[in-house]
C-alpha cells in the first residue's frame, strides 16, 4: 500500500464535489467503481495507468510548470505553483507525489509555447476564408437536408459508413460535416444512425449569416481548454503543442485546425479574418451578438427569384434564400449547390412533392411566385400530369391497426401485389385490395419509391401528409454522474482520518503477512518500537509475533501511534 495515499486522500476529502466531479471525468473512472472511502480513491489515482491520463489533459503551461515542480533539483517554494486542471498531480505547496515525479520525470521536455501572436489576414486570404466558410455552410446544410428523410448510416464503431461517404458530394471531409452538425447541436447519433434534430430545421430556414454564428459559436464553445486564453483561443501554430503530453492531441488538433479552416476563422498562412477577430472577442456571448458584417460584405447576396426553363430546370442567379431554397428542394433534385444553384424537375420529383402534402395548385402558384421568367408549358404539363396520377393508389390504416392498399384501377393493383421490391411490406390480396400489417406511412413510401403514385389518407378517407422527416428525440445524452460515488465516498468519511487509515495499514499488512514496525504508546507516555510479522488484527487488536523476542504478542489498536512496512 503506497505511503503517498495518506496525503492525497486527505486532499480528496477536502475538494468539493465540483472538484470531484471534474477530476473523475479527467481521469475516466467508471461511475461504478467499487471504491469504498478516500483510500480507495488515492490509491487507485495514483496507479501509473491513472496518472497517465491526468498527464494527458496538462495544458502546455500546465506541463511546463509540474515539469519544474517534479525535477529532482526543484525548489518547489520558490513561486507559487499554478493551479493544474488536475488537482492530485501537485498540491497547493507545490509538492508533486513521488508516483507522478516519477513519471514526469521521464517525459521529454515541454518547450516554451512558440511566439506567434495573431495575424490580420492579407485581402486575398480573407476574400478565400469567406468562399470557405459560404461553402462550408452551404454543404452543412445540404447534409441536414438530406438527413431528414434519410438519416445517415453508422457502423459499429460510431463511424460514417463507405455507401454514406460516397452518397455526398462535398468539398472536403464529410467527418469535418459530422463534426460541426455535432458540435452545433444539428445532429447526434442514434440508434447506430446520424439524425437531424429539431434545432437543424429553425437552423435550416435561417439565412448565412445566423447558420455561420451558430456552428462557429459552438465550435468556439467546443475549443479544449488547452486552445483557449483570455483573448479567446491561442494562435493557429500554436494548436499542435496545446497538450504536449497527449498521444491523440495532434490528430485531434489537426482536425480542429481543418474545422477552424473551413469555418473560414483562419487563413491559409494561419492568419486571423476581421469575423474571427470579432467572434473571438466576443468571448462567451450567443451567437447573435457576433458581428459577421465584415463576412456578409464578401458574400453574395441571396436572391428570391429563379428562372424557370423549358428543359424543366430550374436556374437561381444567386444563393436562394433558405426557405425558398429548401421547398424547391423538396419538390425538385437539386443538382449543384455553387452559387448558382441549379434543380431540375421530374416526375418522381413532384410525385414525392405531393405525398409530402404539396398540391398541384400550391406547386404551380409557388413557382409563378419565383419565377422571373414565368413557368414554361412542359413544367405545368409534367405538374398537372403527375398530380393527375397521384392518388390512383391509396394507402391508409385499417381498424384493426393494418395498411389497406386501394386503387380504382385493378391492372395497377395487379402489379403492386406482384412487384418483387415491394414483398417486405408483406402485401396480400384480400377481394378488391391490398392488406398489410406494416404501417401506412412506410407503405406509402414504399410504394413511392418504387414509383407508382401512392396516396397516404386517414381513416375517414381524407388524404393527408406523409412526410419522411426523422429526426432524432427530443434531448441529450445526460453525462455520466458521479454524485452517487461522491456520496458513497463522503459517506465513508469518518472524523478521526488518522484511526482510519492506521486500521486500514494493519489490514493491509496482516493480507501481505509482512514485517511491520510497530510504534507503540506505553503508559508512562513513552514510545517503543517493535518489530512483528502482523498475523491477524481484530476486536481492537493487533496480533503477530514478535522477531527480537521470538514470541507472539497482542497489542491494543488504540495504543499503536504508527506502523511501518519493512521491504522485504
Amino acid at each position: 500500500m503506497s505511503t503517498h495515499a495518506r496525503p492525497l486522500a486527505d486532499r480528496l476529502a477536502a475538494a468539493s464535489d465540483a472538484q470531484l466531479e471534474q477530476l473523475l471525468r479527467i481521469r475516466r473512472v467508471r461511475a461504478d467503481v467499487d471504491w469504498t472511502d478516500f483510500f480507495d480513491a488515492a490509491e487507485a489515482l495514483l496507479e501509473p495507468s491513472s496518472i497517465e491520463r491526468g498527464l494527458e489533459s496538462l495544458t502546455q503551461d500546465e506541463a511546463r510548470a509540474l515539469q519544474r515542480a517534479a525535477a529532482e533539483d526543484s525548489d518547489a517554494g520558490a513561486d507559487a505553483p499554478p493551479a493544474l486542471t488536475d488537482f492530485t498531480l501537485m498540491d497547493d505547496a507545490g509538492d508533486v507525489p513521488t508516483p507522478v515525479a516519477a513519471l514526469v520525470r521521464s517525459r521529454p521536455v515541454v518547450p516554451d509555447a512558440m511566439d506567434a501572436p495573431m495575424r490580420p489576414a492579407s485581402e486575398v486570404a480573407t476574400a478565400r476564408a469567406a468562399e470557405r466558410a459560404f461553402t462550408t455552410i452551404g454543404d452543412l446544410a445540404d447534409v441536414l437536408l438530406a438527413t431528414r428523410s434519410a438519416p445517415l448510416a453508422l457502423v459499429a464503431t460510431g463511424a460514417l459508413s463507405a455507401t454514406e461517404r460516397r452518397r455526398f458530394t462535398v468539398s472536403g471531409s464529410l467527418d469535418d460535416l459530422r463534426a460541426l452538425a455535432e458540435m452545433a447541436g444539428l445532429a447526434r447519433p442514434v440508434d447506430r444512425e446520424l439524425r437531424a434534430t429539431d434545432a437543424a430545421e429553425q437552423w435550416l430556414s435561417a439565412s448565412f449569416a445566423p447558420r455561420w454564428a451558430q456552428v462557429t459559436t459552438a465550435f468556439r464553445d467546443a475549443l479544449p481548454q488547452g486552445l483557449r486564453t483570455a483573448d479567446g483561443w491561442l494562435p493557429a501554430a500554436q494548436w499542435p503543442g496545446a497538450h504536449p503530453w497527449d498521444r491523440s492531441w495532434p490528430a485531434a488538433a489537426a482536425q480542429l485546425r481543418s474545422l477552424a479552416m473551413r469555418l473560414g476563422l483562419f487563413t491559409e498562412d494561419d492568419a486571423e479574418p476581421e469575423w474571427a477577430s470579432a467572434l473571438r472577442a466576443a468571448g462567451s456571448a450567443d451567437a447573435a451578438a457576433v458581428d459577421t458584417s465584415s463576412l456578409e460584405a464578401l458574400l453574395p447576396t441571396e436572391v428570391d427569384r429563379v428562372f424557370l426553363q423549358n428543359d424543366l430546370s430550374a436556374i437561381a442567379p444567386g444563393p436562394l434564400r433558405p426557405a425558398l431554397d429548401n421547398r424547391l428542394r423538396a419538390m425538385t433534385e437539386h443538382e449543384s449547390a455553387v452559387q448558382a444553384s441549379s434543380y431540375r424537375f421530374t416526375a418522381d420529383s413532384v410525385a414525392r412533392a405531393l405525398v409530402e402534402g404539396e398540391t398541384e395548385r400550391g406547386i404551380l402558384e409557388f413557382l409563378h411566385e419565383v419565377s422571373l421568367t414565368g413557368v414554361p408549358q412542359p413544367l405545368e404539363y409534367l405538374v398537372a400530369q403527375t398530380a393527375t396520377r397521384h392518388g390512383l393508389v391509396r394507402v391508409g390504416p385499417d381498424s384493426s391497426g393494418g395498411t389497406i392498399v386501394s386503387s380504382v384501377d385493378d391492372h395497377l393493383l395487379g402489379a403492386i401485389e406482384i412487384d418483387r421490391n415491394l414483398r417486405p411490406m408483406g402485401l396480400v390480396r384480400d377481394g378488391d385490395r391490398l392488406t398489410s400489417r406494416v404501417g401506412a406511412q412506410a407503405v406509402a413510401w414504399a410504394l413511392t419509391d418504387a414509383r407508382y403514385p401512392a396516396t397516404l389518407v386517414d381513416l375517414d378517407g381524407d388524404a393527408v401528409s406523409a412526410a419522411r422527416t426523422r429526426v432524432a428525440p427530443h434531448g441529450t445524452a445526460e453525462p455520466v454522474s458521479y454524485a452517487p460515488l461522491i456520496g458513497r465516498l463522503r459517506a465513508r468519511q469518518g472524523p478521526d482520518a488518522d484511526a482510519a487509515w492506521l486500521d486500514r495499514e494493519l489490514e493491509a499488512a496482516v493480507r501481505a503477512r509482512a514485517l511491520v514496525v510497530v510504534e507503540v504508546g506505553m503508559p508512562d507516555g513513552s514510545s517503543r518500537e517493535l518489530t512483528l510479522e502482523a498475523s491477524g488484527v481484530g476486536g481492537g487488536r493487533l496480533r503477530g509475533r514478535d522477531r527480537a523476542a521470538d514470541v507472539e504478542r497482542t497489542l491494543p489498536v488504540r495504543s499503536i501511534r504508527s506502523v511501518r512496512v519493512l521491504e522485504s
